[in-house]
C-alpha cells in the first residue's frame, strides 16, 4: 500500500496536504511525531515517500542509503524516497527558495546577502545565496560562531546593514500563532533591495509587510511551498510537473487561504456585500462588530458607557484575532483603519477592499454614535477618506449596487 505525508512536530496548519493533493492521485498525511516516534517510522520504513520538516531536517539524514549531492552539500534533507527499501535523501528547499528569489529580484550576482537563523533552513539559504552569485554572506545567529567569519549576533546586524542588498528570513519568527514576531527591524537596513522571508502561515508577515510598506519587493514562503512540493512529487513519483501546473497550484492555494477584507465607512454595505461575496464563493463570513456583540456588548454601548478609545482596543484585539484566519470574507467597523496594527494585521492573510460609497447615500443613524447626525457623518467621512485609499490593495464604487459591487470583488479575487 502506498503512503505519503510529512513528518514533523509540531505540523500545526500545514499547507502541503492541499497542495500534493491538488497535483496528484494519492492522499498526503501529516504525521506529527514527538522525536522518539519519528526514529520508530523511520526505522520501519513503511512508506513510499515522505516531506521531512523542523526538527527532522538533520535527524534523518543517518537513516538514508542514498543522498543526493545538493542536499549532502547543505546537510539537510526534506524529501526522502523508499525505493525498493532502499531510501533516497533530496533537498527541494533549495529549489523552492531559488524559485522565491528569483520572483523578487532578477539577481543575487555582486549581492551581500544576510540570512537571519543558522538551522536547517538557514544552509539551504547559504547554499542557494552562493549559488545565485552572492559575492557576501552573512548569517545572524543566536549563538557566536569565531570559527566562521560569515557569522554575526543579531546585535551585530546595524554594523553591517548599510551593505545588505538582500535579506532572508529562515527563522520561525513571525510564523502562526505568533505572528508579532520578527528578526530583525527593515528600517535599519538602508539600500535593501529584496525581503525574502520562508515562513508562509501568516501569508505575509510582519517582515514582509514592514518592507512592502518601504517599498521594497518582499514575498513570504508560499511560493516556495509550493515550488518544492512540486519537485518533490517529481521525486516521489518519477515524472516531470510543468510550470504551468506549479504556477496554477500557487493561484490555487493562495485563493484558498486569503482572506478578502473589507473597509469603509459605517453604512456604505460592506456586511451586505461581504456576505453576498461569501455565499458566492462558498467561504465564511465574519463581521467584526458582530463579534464585538457577542462577547462584550453592541460598539454603540461600549462607546458611550466606556469611550472610544476603550472600543478601539477591544476592536483592536478582535481584529487581531480574526486577522489570522484563513479564507473568511471579513467586514470590518468603520474605524478599523485609524489603527495602522489593524491594517497590518489583516493583511498579513487578506487582501483589502475599500467599498467606496458616494457620502450623499450614507446615513447617519442613531445606533452609530459617532456619526449620529449628517454633521458628525460629514466630518467622520472627512478624517478617514485618505485613510480608506491609502490603506486598501483596490476601491470598489458600491454605488452600482451591491450584486454588481461583488462581482467586481469576485472578478478581482479569480485574477
Amino acid at each position: 500500500m502506498e503512503r505519503y505525508g510529512l513528518l514533523g512536530h509540531p505540523l500545526g496548519h500545514s499547507f502541503s496536504k492541499e497542495i500534493h493533493e491538488s497535483i496528484t492521485d494519492y492522499t498526503y498525511e501529516l504525521i506529527d511525531l514527538d522525536l522518539e516516534n519519528f526514529h520508530k517510522f523511520m526505522e520501519k520504513r513503511d512508506f513510499s515517500a515522505v516531506n521531512v520538516t523542523i526538527p527532522y531536517k538533520q535527524e534523518v539524514i543517518p537513516y538514508l542509503d542514498h543522498i543526493d549531492p545538493m542536499a549532502k552539500t547543505i546537510g539537510a534533507v526534506n524529501t526522502v524516497v523508499n525505493r525498493g527499501g532502499s531510501l533516497w535523501g533530496y533537498n527541494t528547499d533549495a529549489v523552492g527558495l531559488k524559485d522565491l528569489i528569483l520572483r523578487n529580484t532578477d539577481s543575487l550576482t555582486g549581492k551581500t546577502v544576510l540570512i537571519l537563523g543558522s538551522g536547517g533552513t538557514s544552509k539551504t539559504a547559504r547554499y542557494v545565496a552562493a549559488d545565485l552569485g552572492a559575492e557576501k554572506i552573512y548569517i545572524a545567529s543566536r549563538h557566536e560562531n569565531n570559527e566562521d567569519s560569515r557569522f554575526i549576533t543579531y546585535d551585530e546586524i546595524e554594523k553591517i546593514a548599510d551593505s545588505v542588498d538582500v535579506l532572508i528570513n529562515t527563522t520561525p519568527l513571525g510564523m502562526y500563532p505568533n505572528p508579532e514576531g520578527k528578526a530583525a527591524d527593515v528600517k535599519v537596513f538602508k539600500n535593501l533591495g529584496c525581503v525574502i522571508d520562508v515562513v508562509y502561515n501568516p501569508l505575509r508577515t510582519k517582515l514582509v509587510l514592514e518592507a512592502k510598506e518601504m517599498g521594497i519587493p518582499a514575498e513570504g514562503g508560499l511560493y516556495m511551498l509550493v515550488s518544492q512540493a512540486v519537485k518533490a512529487i517529481e521525486h516521489f513519483r518519477d515524472c516531470e510537473i510543468s510550470d504551468d501546473v506549479k504556477e496554477k497550484a500557487f493561484k490555487n492555494v493562495l485563493k484558498k487561504r486569503q482572506n478578502i477584507v473589507f473597509t469603509g465607512m459605517p453604512g456604505s454595505g460592506k456586511t451586505v456585500i461581504g456576505k453576498l461575496v461569501a455565499e458566492r464563493l462558498g467561504m465564511k463570513f465574519c463581521d467584526t462588530d458582530e463579534v464585538i456583540e457577542s462577547r462584550y456588548a453592541h460598539p454603540s454601548v461600549i462607546i458611550r458607557e466606556k469611550g472610544e478609545a476603550e472600543f478601539r482596543d477591544i476592536e483592536s484585539t478582535v481584529t487581531a484575532e480574526i486577522a489570522m484566519e484563513n479564507g473568511c470574507v471579513i467586514s470590518t467597523g468603520g474605524g478599523a483603519i485609524l489603527r495602522q496594527e489593524n491594517i497590518r494585521n489583516l493583511k498579513m492573510n487578506g487582501k483589502i477592499f475599500f467599498i467606496d460609497r458616494a457620502l450623499e447615500d450614507i446615513l447617519p443613524s442613531e445606533d452609530r454614535p459617532l456619526s449620529s447626525t449628517r454633521e458628525q457623518l460629514i466630518q467622520v467621512y472627512n478624517d478617514r477618506i485618505d485613510i480608506y485609499r491609502s490603506t486598501c490593495d483596490m476601491v470598489i464604487n458600491a454605488d452600482c449596487g451591491p450584486d454588481a459591487a461583488s462581482d467586481k470583488v469576485i472578478m478581482e479575487m479569480s485574477l
